[in-house]
């Protein structure tokens, strides 16, 4: 019993690593105009997607930092779109073209369903190397979980495709805060019934 709470607050941690550099891209959107009277340096950064960029890449690599200094360790997935996000934002602010910054979700979840389908394709379910400490299931329930996912980030990757192509900056950062992120909460609750039906320890699962 004394473990549990100890695991829900380095879950509740490991969330707010994730979401925080998402709340700063957000709240650096919306208040792009006011942190610029405020900071006039940030003037010349241009518009206030440029400064939410800005402030998205630092609390990127802050939270790696942290994640880093606490666990010795980074996992795969926020390492690679940490990674994406710092190239591609740099992309951004150095040509002043918003296009990178919009593209980056797409590039991100397509790679992950490409790394994932072509694991399949080769008789190798990663997800099960990713996740194989937090879940325990039989290597079928691996490789529908695996499968799933991989389609998964590819309806990701179409989405933010049509959503940057079709509506205004400040609506794509709407759908990339509050779009991306609910469906992928939704999605991931909606396989319970896997974890449930291939569990090779219930108890663990």
């Amino acid at each position: 019993m004394s473990g549990k709470p100890a695991v829900k607050s380095a879950t509740l941690s490991k969330l707010l690593l994730e979401l925080g550099p998402l709340g700063v891209f957000f709240f650096a959107n919306a208040e792009g105009k006011r942190l610029m009277e405020w900071f006039p340096a940030l003037q010349a950064l241009g518009e206030p997607i440029f400064v939410a960029t800005a402030a998205f890449m630092i609390a990127i690599a802050a939270a790696l930092a942290v994640s880093f200094a606490r666990d010795r360790k980074v996992p795969v997935m926020p390492l690679v779109s940490g990674a994406v996000v710092l190239v591609f934002g740099g992309l951004t602010l150095w040509l002043k073209d918003e296009t990178f910054i919009k593209m980056k979700p797409t590039l991100v979840n397509a790679l992950f369903g490409t790394i994932l389908l072509g694991g399949l394709a080769f008789g190798k379910p990663l997800l099960g190397f990713v996740f194989g400490a937090a879940f325990s299931l039989t290597e079928a329930g691996w490789v529908v979980l695996t499968r799933r996912w991989g389609l998964f980030f590819f309806v990701l990757a179409a989405l933010n495709e049509v959503v940057w192509r079709t509506v205004s900056t400040d609506a794509w950062v709407d759908f990339k805060v509050f779009g991306i992120m609910p469906l992928t909460f939704a999605f991931a609750l909606a396989q319970t019934p896997v974890l449930t039906r291939y569990a090779a320890d219930p108890d663990k699962t």
